[in-house]
């Protein structure tokens, strides 16, 4: 073999069965070994899609997903996936391949320092120097990926390494067993007492419970202590969206009864998330009353923003069981934040006969049944999709999160596909984010994949203008879209069926169109350019002074 074929085999053993990727000079030789492999390579029409797609993969299989490009500019159209899943904690594998060893530094034909690129967004990043190294590169990588807190991996592979001819095998695949530190007793003990002494307590769950594959512990937690519970946008699904303790998601575009029941807490049961700006509105006036329990499987959390009262280190799967304990008698506190939930519920009667985004997307929700994947890019119908689909776990709900990188729904819904090829994968996309990767709808076609795309078109970049509009005097600048092109010709000339709806009673007739689409369909929705997102927490302000004016007299809000 040379290095590239083996390279290939410590794929397979590993247990690859997908790639995404796009081939290039210095990657050649790898792509020329996976012809004789079973790996399927899904090509994408550009890098960042095929670490998208990898990523919608991982996120919804609990596998390593792997995307691969070549040096240079591959390389670095790869950065942006890959420091989105580094914000979010995927587990993705990233192999570039790089200008022989004896070009390196000598700034070559498609020359970069993808390794120092990459640095600060991975968990670790490897340049391959001998021949070898690979079996162990290979094997290491794949493990850091996806052990403690999962997160993504570069191999920097040079050309002159992949054509040497060698000897060696991959390493046999074993599975490995993490073991992460636990919880000592007597922090466990000490938070059981917190819990057992609290009269207001709250708890707000992150992306770490579906990471943890830990859904169920944490049903059984919340049941068990009866505790009101608020999601952040990556925890949604944690507890079902009808949940009667699910108060909502917290945070600048939070329900206002999670937002009201965390600022009036006592104690707050920090599980699986890292008290992010966009859940805590103004750090210092952050559930103000409130001592905290912080769960976290990565220590360097614990204490980084709000300091733990007691912090517990460890798998929260694992450590969930151990908090259960008789709690008092909690009902005037859960009373006083169901009245917030019935108060400030959801309204979807907006004036008019244009399509309302919310209530068009509660619609969705009930019909398209619980077993349906959600992938959304970054704007405003991202929010409207956190707050007004019901999830029924976790996994079902892909988005970017830390990073918010516009252009990440309709790859990711690729790779969910392909992991999922029987599953319903919907792509819910607004008319900004779309043309960030819209090529993609090419790869679409060629795989026959059955994506359904729902796109939001107000002509605008809408949560820009949105904030222009509120903080900037309504001053716009450089957010008009009037001139998109006509996006179900757009699909249409890729060869995917769409339709174009823009009143509120073609919205059944759509949805029934669009979850019976045996294939790929675009549905093309008209909504109103000054709809905004509510409520909304102004930046400086703390989570309970939160702006709310759904339908304000004298505007258009449909």
């Amino acid at each position: 073999m040379n290095g590239a074929q083996l390279f290939v085999k410590c794929l397979e053993s590993e247990g690859v069965s997908q790639i995404w990727g796009y081939p290039g000079g210095a990657i050649m030789p790898v792509y020329d070994a996976l012809l004789d492999s079973p790996i399927r390579h899904y090509l994408t029409r550009h890098e960042q899609g095929a670490g998208f797609a990898a990523q919608g993969y991982a996120r919804t299989t609990g596998e390593v997903g792997v995307c691969m490009a070549t040096s240079g500019p591959g390389a670095t159209n790869l950065i942006t996936a890959i420091a989105d899943a580094f914000m979010d904690s995927v587990a993705l594998v990233a192999i570039t391949g790089q200008v022989p060893t004896n070009l390196i530094g000598t700034d070559g034909f498609q020359e970069a320092d993808v390794l120092g690129l990459s640095l600060p967004v991975c968990k670790h990043s490897f340049l391959i120097t001998s021949i070898d190294q690979i079996p162990q590169v290979v094997r290491q990588a794949f493990e850091t990926a996806a052990s403690g807190r999962p997160g993504p991996v570069l191999i920097d592979f040079p050309k002159d390494i992949s054509l040497e001819s060698t000897d060696l095998s991959p390493l046999s695949r074993r599975t490995f067993a993490q073991s992460p530190a636990e919880a000592s007793a007597e922090d466990v003990d000490k938070a059981r007492e917190m819990i057992a002494a609290s009269r207001r307590p709250v708890i707000y769950a992150g992306g770490g419970v579906g990471k943890s594959n830990g859904v169920k512990e944490f049903r059984d937690f919340v049941e068990a202590l009866g505790i009101p519970t608020v999601h952040t946008l990556h925890g949604l699904g944690g507890l079902p969206g009808d949940h009667v303790l699910f108060l909502g998601m917290l945070g600048m575009h939070g329900n206002q009864a999670a937002n009201h029941a965390v600022q009036n807490c006592d104690l707050l049961i920090t599980v699986g998330a890292r008290f992010d700006d966009r859940a805590t509105g103004k750090l210092a006036e952050f559930a103000p009353d409130a001592s905290v329990i912080h769960l976290d499987i990565d220590p360097a959390e614990l204490s980084k923003l709000r300091t733990a009262n007691v912090g517990l280190t460890g798998d929260i799967k694992k450590t969930l069981p151990r908090l259960i304990t008789p709690t008092p008698d909690l009902t005037a506190w859960r009373d006083r934040c169901l009245a917030w939930k019935e108060k400030f519920a959801w309204r979807y009667d907006a004036p008019g006969d244009n399509i309302f985004a919310p209530a068009f997307l509660k619609r969705l929700s009930e019909r398209a049944g619980d077993d349906t994947f959600i992938c959304c890019d970054v704007g405003q119908h991202q929010m409207w999709v956190a707050q007004h689909y019901r999830f029924k776990t976790p996994r079902q709900h892909l988005t970017s999160g830390g990073l918010g990188t516009m252009g990440f729904g309709l790859p990711a819904a690729i790779g969910v596909q392909c992991g999922h090829p029987s599953r319903n994968v919907i792509n819910i996309s607004g008319d900004g984010s779309i043309m960030m990767n819209i090529q993609e709808l090419a790869t679409i076609k060629r795989y026959e994949l059955p994506v359904k795309v729902v796109l939001f078109d107000n002509s605008a970049l809408g949560m820009v203008r949105q904030w222009q509009e509120l903080f900037f005097d309504n001053r716009e600048s450089e957010v008009d879209l009037s001139d998109n092109p006509d996006f179900a010709a757009v699909a249409d000339a890729f060869g995917i069926p769409s339709i174009t709806i823009r009143k509120r009673d073609e919205v059944e007739a759509a949805i029934d169109q669009l979850l019976n689409s045996d294939g790929p369909i675009l549905v093309h929705v008209l909504i109103d350019r000054v709809a905004n997102v509510w409520p909304l927490v102004p930046p400086g302000a703390n989570n309970a002074e939160m702006i709310d004016r759904p339908f304000a007299p004298g505007r258009s809000t449909n």
